[in-house]
C-alpha cells in the first residue's frame, strides 16, 4: 500500500515520548503567588468565594511565606487589607502601611522570596476606585502623584518589584522617575500594561475589600471587546520604563497575551484571576471536573500564548502536583 499520509502519532506513543517532544511546561518558577495581608491578630479567614485562598495577619505571614519557599514557590504578590480608609488612601503610602509591614517581615525572615507589591489605591479608598475622585471620576494626574509616593514607600520597606495595577495614563513613566529620584533605579516595574474591566475580578474584591462604592472601572481599565488597544497600552509602558507587562485576566484573553508575547520583548506576564481561580473550584467541590487536569491544561495554555510568568491562586496546588 503507498499510504500518502503522515504518521503524526508516532510521536505520542507513550508517556516517555510525549514528554520527549513536549513544547511547553510549567515549572514552579513560572508562577506568582497573591497574598492578601490584614490587620489585626490571628486573623486566618478563608475568603467565601475563594475556597482555599486566606487573609491573613502578619503574625501568621511568616509560617505562610516559609510553607511557599518549602513549596519551590519563589515569588509572591502582596496584597493590603487595612482596618481604615479614607478618600486619598493614605494607607497605601504610609511608612506603616500593612503591605510595607509585611514587605519588611518577609524580607527579614524568609529574604530568598522575591516580594512584588501590587501598587494601587483602591483597598485604601474610602470610596474604592484606584484613585482620587473628583466629580465622581478618577482624576488622573492627581492620582498618580500617590501612586509614585506608594511605589517609593513599598521599595523602601523592600519590595523587590513594584507591580503597578491602577491603569492610570502615565503611571509607569511617573513612577519609574519617582524610584530613580529616591535611589531606587534598580527596582523593576511590573506593570499591569493590560488590565481589562472584566466580570472576574468580584471574588478578588471580595478578598481584598476593594468593591467600587459607586459606578463602575471602566472609565480606566478596558474595554474587553478591544484588541489592537491593548497593544497601545503595551507600547506606552514599555517606552515610560515597565520592565514586564501583564496581561489580566489571562484566560479569556489568551489572544491578547500572543500579541504582546509577538511586538514585545519584555517579560510577559499572565494573571490567572480570582474569577477564573472560583469557577474551577466550585466545579471541581460539585465533582464536576477533574480539577487537577484541568488546571494543569489551562495554566499549560497560558504559557503556550507566550506567558513568561504566571500570577495564579493555583500555585501552591500546582507545586503539589508537579
Amino acid at each position: 500500500m503507498n499510504e500518502q499520509f503522515k504518521r503524526h502519532r508516532r510521536l505520542r506513543s507513550s508517556a516517555a515520548m510525549r514528554s520527549l517532544v513536549r513544547e511547553n511546561e510549567l515549572k514552579m518558577d513560572d508562577f506568582i503567588y497573591p497574598l492578601f495581608i490584614m490587620e489585626g491578630e490571628d486573623i486566618k479567614n478563608e475568603v467565601p468565594s475563594m475556597p482555599g485562598v486566606y487573609q491573613i495577619s502578619l503574625d501568621h505571614l511568616k509560617e505562610e511565606a516559609e510553607e511557599l519557599r518549602s513549596l519551590g514557590i519563589r515569588a509572591v504578590m502582596l496584597f493590603g487589607v487595612p482596618n481604615e480608609k479614607d478618600e486619598q488612601g493614605t494607607g497605601a503610602f504610609s511608612e506603616s502601611g500593612i503591605v510595607q509591614q509585611a514587605t519588611r517581615l518577609i524580607k527579614k525572615e524568609v529574604p530568598e522570596l522575591l516580594v512584588v507589591a501590587d501598587t494601587c489605591l483602591c483597598e485604601y479608598t474610602s470610596h474604592g476606585h484606584c484613585g482620587v475622585i473628583h466629580n465622581h471620576d478618577v482624576a488622573n494626574d492627581e492620582s498618580l502623584q500617590l501612586l509614585a509616593k506608594t511605589a517609593v514607600s513599598q521599595a523602601e520597606a523592600g519590595a523587590d518589584i513594584i507591580a503597578p495595577s491602577n491603569m492610570m495614563d502615565g503611571f509607569v513613566a511617573v513612577i519609574r522617575r519617582a524610584l530613580d529620584e529616591a535611589g531606587h533605579k534598580n527596582i523593576p516595574i511590573m506593570s499591569y500594561a493590560v488590565k481589562y474591566a472584566s466580570a472576574f475580578y468580584g471574588p478578588f474584591r471580595d478578598a481584598a475589600d476593594s468593591t467600587p462604592q459607586f459606578g463602575d472601572r471602566k472609565t480606566y481599565q478596558m474595554d474587553p471587546a478591544n484588541r489592537r488597544e491593548a497593544l497601545r497600552e503595551a507600547e506606552s509602558d514599555v517606552e515610560e520604563g515597565a520592565d514586564f507587562l501583564i496581561v489580566k485576566p489571562a484566560m479569556s484573553f489568551l489572544d491578547i497575551v500572543r500579541d504582546v508575547r509577538n511586538n514585545f520583548d519584555t517579560p510577559v506576564v499572565a494573571y490567572n484571576v480570582s474569577g477564573e481561580y472560583s469557577m474551577v473550584k466550585a466545579a471541581a467541590l460539585n465533582g464536576w471536573i477533574d480539577e487537577k487536569e484541568l488546571v494543569l491544561e489551562k495554566l499549560t495554555a497560558m504559557k503556550r500564548a507566550g506567558a513568561d510568568l504566571i500570577i495564579s491562586y493555583f500555585a501552591k496546588d500546582v507545586a503539589k502536583w508537579l
